[in-house]
C-alpha cells in the first residue's frame, strides 16, 4: 500500500506547481518526518520525508556520541517543524528506500529546514554516497 501511495504522489507532484503543502504528522529522526499530503479534496496519503542533501546521526548509530547527536536532531527537528504544522515541499524525489521521498524542506516562516539543521552542527551536506562516520 506505502509503495503505491508513493506513486501516486509521484505522479501528481509531476503536474503539480514546484512546492505542495504538506502537514507534518510525526518525527521519526534528525532528517526523516512523515507528512499528509492532500492530492485533493477526498484524498490524502501519509509519506516519509526525507529531507534533501542533510545527513544527521542516526538514532542506532554505532557509539554513544552519535546516538546523542541523533535525539538532539530529532528534537531540533521537532521545534522547527512542529508536529501539524504546515511545511512547503519542493524538489521532490523518490528515495533510494522505498516508500520514502526526498525533497527541499521549507517551514511555516520559510526557512529551508536542511539549511537550519547545517548551519546549528545539527547535520551536515550529504549528496547521496557513503556516509561519512560520526563516532570518533
Amino acid at each position: 500500500m506505502n509503495r503505491f501511495c508513493v506513486a501516486v504522489l509521484m505522479c501528481a507532484w509531476s503536474v503539480a506547481a514546484f512546492a505542495v503543502p504538506a502537514r507534518v504528522g510525526h518525527i521519526l529522526d534528525g532528517d526523516t518526518f512523515s507528512a499528509a499530503v492532500s492530492l485533493d479534496a477526498d484524498t490524502t496519503v501519509s509519506v516519509r520525508v526525507r529531507l534533501r542533501n542533510v545527513d544527521t546521526p542516526e538514532m542506532n548509530g554505532d557509539c554513544e556520541y552519535e546516538r546523542a547527536r541523533a535525539v538532539a536532531a530529532r528534537d531540533r527537528l521537532a521545534e522547527i517543524i512542529p508536529v501539524g504544522s504546515t511545511v512547503e515541499l519542493s524538489n521532490v524525489k523518490d528515495d533510494k528506500y522505498l516508500g520514502r521521498i526526498d525533497a527541499n524542506v521549507k517551514n511555516a516562516a520559510g526557512d529551508d529546514v536542511g539549511e537550519v539543521l547545517i548551519r546549528e552542527k545539527f547535520g551536515r551536506k550529504y549528496n547521496g554516497g557513503r556516509r561519512k562516520p560520526w563516532c570518533k
